[in-house]
């Protein structure tokens, strides 16, 4: 199987109010927990560019954080606009893979 099928979602979706579910073209399921797929933000906003250090306090994002709208980014990312008001994030495909196979 060719690594571009194994990071196409084949469909993006809620599942309830806490979870993100993709459906991935190669059959795989992720689930993500919202807070932690927020936590996980890797924008320059929540990641300082020179150093790679972390810089969002995870104190800051509400423990009921939620996506508002998941929209695509070409045919490589979604970017989640928060309820707590932090837009700037993109999630690339393989990133979103790679933090499911974290789990």
């Amino acid at each position: 199987m060719s690594d571009a099928v194994s990071i196409t979602p084949a469909r993006i979706g809620q599942k309830g109010d806490r979870a993100l579910e993709i459906v991935w073209a190669d059959g795989a399921v992720s689930e993500f927990e919202v807070r932690a797929l927020r936590l996980a933000c890797a924008c320059a906003s929540c990641i300082d560019e020179w150093s790679g250090k972390g810089t969002l306090d995870p104190a800051t994002v509400p423990e009921d954080v939620r996506p508002l709208r998941v929209q695509p980014v070409g045919r490589y990312a979604i970017q989640i606009e928060w309820s707590d008001g932090h837009t700037s994030g993109i999630y690339p495909f393989r990133r979103l893979r790679e933090l499911a196979s974290a789990d």
